[in-house]
């Protein structure tokens, strides 16, 4: 098993000689970044010939994007394509083949774990600077530190989202054009060309694969723009292998990538105002949330770190959301007064697992830790949906839904549980309780509600509509995803409980979106 591993180091010059895409060692009580070596590739469940009339995203429709009628099978255009692949196909190396391999299972899972280990490796908070301040990632100059962007929760949940909803809706475009065209694959043309792939009987104009490669080097650039020429270069080398595998011809992958590029576009303009770049709110914004909370509550949240660290994003809680209504819909009632019997009583419990843990308590804790350096509670639920899928044999565009869906709902849990946090501006259990000793590393935010149990209820809800056999086992490791932050000293349990509960209620908002779009 290979590991993307992080080091943190304070010096710039030291980081900058270890390089963007070096390996670095991850702080704190949290989950090493694994890495898949081969996804088998598999026939697919089923090729869903129906799917370009599905309702797409941010689209209209999949026919807002113009898609050229391919050559004619015998056109000397056609022919000279089908020759050219021929050649590929036969003349393989064994680097190409390595790449033919680690390509050949579902591409889309590929890129999700690439997308992962990015986020993990710039998950990492900025060092303080000689005179106790903190500077904030540039996302003008990136390549400064400290490095743009802070990959931190709420930003993975956004990222993910992103790059996951705009491979949906490019891959509706896909499967319109493959179906309004229907011409069929090289191989089927052609009875010589040598294929290294499973077979299917899904039209190849336009690739699939170079439409996922398109959208994720495009989506993924603006996100993590130090990694511009690494994801160029995994993005030429995926529709390379589709080449040398004998599956598309040279138009086939050109129109691919040219529909990847368009969708992607469009999901980009989104991105430029949605909300994202007021997020990180300054000292002054903070310190007035937190005199209101004082004035309307008698609590405010201190940041517990030395020197004392701006709080995380105050302003996250107004991004756009994508499928819930707004923010309102879903805000909890205010959590216990800190002199009442129900905050005693939460409180002593989190001293008790602190103060006493057993195995399985420290083992749940750091399991879901999910902390600086890791791909984020986010990325741990990407993990778990693409697992899924992988089980379940999903073809591309039923890979891209699911992680549409997934990632949308908990692009709207970050949005709904930091709109929540910095609107009660709610103190931790290391702020509130005397001597208590967290498990885990101590989150520069307030605490009501917890993202963990926001984050986890959410997607689960979600994997439960997609694979309803297995919703019971989701919810369960939401539930222990959520208590794990009991065990670990971070969330008192109406953190927990809470946060749960409005992540079911934003699971359902997409779970809906998701049952009127056609697929079903």
């Amino acid at each position: 098993m290979k590991y993307f591993n992080f080091i943190i180091k304070k010096s710039t010059s030291a980081i900058l000689a270890l390089g963007f895409m070096a390996v670095i060692t991850a702080i704190g009580c949290n989950k090493d970044v694994e890495a898949n070596p081969e996804i088998e590739t598999y026939g697919w469940a089923s090729v869903d010939d129906n799917a370009g009339n599905w309702k797409p995203i941010l689209l209209a429709n999949a026919d807002e994007i113009s898609v050229a009628a391919p050559n004619a099978t015998n056109s000397a255009t056609y022919l000279a394509d089908l020759a050219a692949l021929k050649t590929a196909s036969t003349q393989v190396t064994a680097e190409q083949e390595s790449a033919i391999k680690y390509w050949s299972g579902n591409a889309t899972v590929r890129w999700n774990e690439i997308a992962r280990n990015l986020v993990a490796k710039y998950n990492l908070p900025s060092a303080a600077n000689a005179d106790g301040t903190y500077s904030l990632p540039n996302a003008a100059t990136p390549n400064v530190y400290p490095y743009f962007p802070f990959s931190n929760p709420p930003y993975a949940a956004r990222a993910y989202a992103y790059w996951s909803a705009a491979q949906f809706d490019a891959l509706i475009v896909a499967w319109r054009a493959k179906y309004k065209y229907n011409r069929p694959a090289p191989y089927e043309t052609d009875k010589t060309i040598t294929t290294r792939l499973t077979k299917s009987s899904l039209p190849t104009y336009p690739s699939e694969d170079a439409v996922v490669a398109a959208v994720s080097v495009d989506i993924l650039s603006v996100l993590f723009p130090n990694e511009v020429d690494f994801l160029k270069k995994k993005a030429e080398e995926h529709r390379q292998t589709r080449l040398w595998a004998g599956m598309n011809t040279a138009d086939d992958l050109a129109v691919g990538e040219a529909i990847g590029k368009a969708v992607a576009a469009k999901f980009i303009a989104r991105s430029r105002i949605d909300g994202m770049r007021n997020a990180a709110a300054g000292q002054t914004i903070c310190d007035s949330l937190a005199n209101s909370a004082q004035t309307r509550f008698n609590w405010q949240w201190k940041s517990m770190e030395s020197p004392a660290r701006i709080p995380m994003l105050a302003y996250y809680g107004k991004v756009t959301p994508w499928c819930l209504p707004n923010v309102a819909t879903v805000r909890p009632v205010a959590p216990p007064a800190l002199t009442s019997p129900e905050f005693q009583k939460n409180a002593d419990e989190v001293k008790k697992y602190c103060d006493k843990p057993t195995t399985e308590t420290e083992r749940i804790a750091n399991f879901w830790a999910d902390g600086a350096g890791t791909y984020t509670p986010p990325g741990h639920w990407n993990k778990i949906a693409a697992d899924q899928i992988l089980a379940t044999k999903m073809n591309p565009i039923r890979t891209a839904r699911t992680l549409a869906y997934v990632n949308m709902a908990l692009a709207d849990a970050g949005i709904s549980c930091w709109d929540t946090k910095y609107f009660y501006y709610y103190p931790r259990p290391s702020q509130a309780i005397p001597g208590l000793k967290s498990i885990l590393g101590l989150p520069n935010f307030p605490s009501y509600t917890s993202g963990h149990s926001t984050f986890s209820a959410a997607a689960a809800t979600v994997l439960g509509y997609i694979f309803p056999t297995q919703s019971a086992k989701f919810d369960r490791l939401a539930k222990e995803a959520s208590e794990s932050r009991i065990y670990g000293g971070i969330h008192y349990r109406f953190d927990c409980e809470v946060g749960l509960d409005v992540g079911k209620k934003i699971g359902n908002y997409t779970s809906a979106v998701g049952q009127k779009d056609g697929s079903n």
